[in-house]
């Protein structure tokens, strides 16, 4: 029998479309799958690393628990605190995630911008995005989601902010692909920005820079870049990167939209010009080659080995 979403925000999340799954997991179909599947462009990780967004479902274990609340999130944050004190199974949440996604695409069938093949492979998805909102590595039975999800075909990308080393040590298997975000170059920029609700935040998140390169998988750190508030900051930045020693760097800009309105202004997005500059100083310093950018999405790509670039993860 279904298990039925238990979630106080429900009214909130729904209305921004987003399909529940079980008591704190959700699922969301983000614009880019929506473009890619009517014929246009899909998201930058389509042109960084070949996923296919149409292909892709784009969830979180977390849904109302994070350790940070960032300035720059336009997530809705309805965050109760740090810890899921009632898990779901990780196959239900496997299951009913995809279940929740092809739900959301439902829509599409009929949409004559959508082709006979793009509607079939949708129904087929490949890629789990572990982001969304909230903070996945709280959820403490991640390893067995991603073995699960592994065990199906699929490829995946976890997003985390670094603040629990602990979790990504011992996580078993490790993803796909790694994300942390790097958006505090210093102590004092890391609590202002990202709003950390543990003590020793900045401390666990040097300790996850260190330890990315034990961790045998993809490693990709984002800087998410808010304009006269953490960037430029190229020395700083340099100085945090070169402990993690990752694959590949991305170089993001600030949006100003949702729920980021409310704490940043418009003038905090850097231009995709100001992206590229950042993303040039920072590969000279690091010895990367900027391999790749998307300008809608002002997001530029560096990588430590330039032939790893456009990684198809079906194959």
């Amino acid at each position: 029998m279904e298990q039925a979403a238990q979630n106080k925000y429900s009214k909130v999340y729904r209305k921004q479309h987003y399909g529940m799954v079980g008591k704190h997991s959700a699922v969301k179909v983000c614009h880019w799958t929506k473009s890619e599947m009517t014929g246009g462009e899909g998201c930058y990780k389509s042109t960084f690393y070949g996923i296919e967004s149409h292909r892709c479902i784009q969830m979180t274990p977390a849904v109302n628990a994070c350790t940070e609340n960032c300035s720059f999130c336009w997530r809705f944050q309805g965050f109760d605190g740090m810890r899921i004190s009632d898990e779901d199974d990780p196959e239900f949440i496997l299951e009913e995630s995809i279940r929740q996604h092809k739900k959301l695409l439902s829509g599409f069938k009929g949409n004559p911008k959508v082709s006979r093949e793009k509607w079939e492979e949708s129904q087929n998805p490949k890629h789990i995005a572990i982001s969304l909102t909230g903070e996945p590595t709280l959820y403490t039975r991640l390893g067995e989601f991603i073995d699960l999800a592994t065990r199906r075909g699929f490829s995946t990308f976890l997003v985390t902010n670094g603040t629990l080393p602990m979790v990504l040590e011992r996580l078993n298997p490790l993803p796909t692909q790694l994300y942390v975000t790097v958006a505090g170059p210093t102590k004092a920029i890391f609590n202002h920005v990202l709003n950390p609700a543990l003590g020793n935040a900045w401390e666990n998140f040097n300790r996850t820079l260190e330890l990315l390169p034990s961790l045998d998988t993809r490693i990709v750190l984002r800087h998410t870049l808010v304009k006269d508030v953490n960037m430029p900051f190229i020395e700083e930045y340099e100085y945090l990167d070169r402990k993690a020693d990752a694959d590949y760097i991305e170089c993001k800009g600030y949006v100003h939209v949702g729920q980021s309105i409310d704490r940043l202004s418009r003038e905090n997005m850097p231009s995709y010009q100001e992206i590229m500059e950042f993303s040039s100083a920072l590969s000279s310093r690091m010895g990367y080659e900027l391999v790749a950018d998307r300008k809608e999405s002002k997001v530029a790509l560096l990588a430590k080995d330039p032939s790893l670039r456009l990684i198809n993860f079906q194959s």
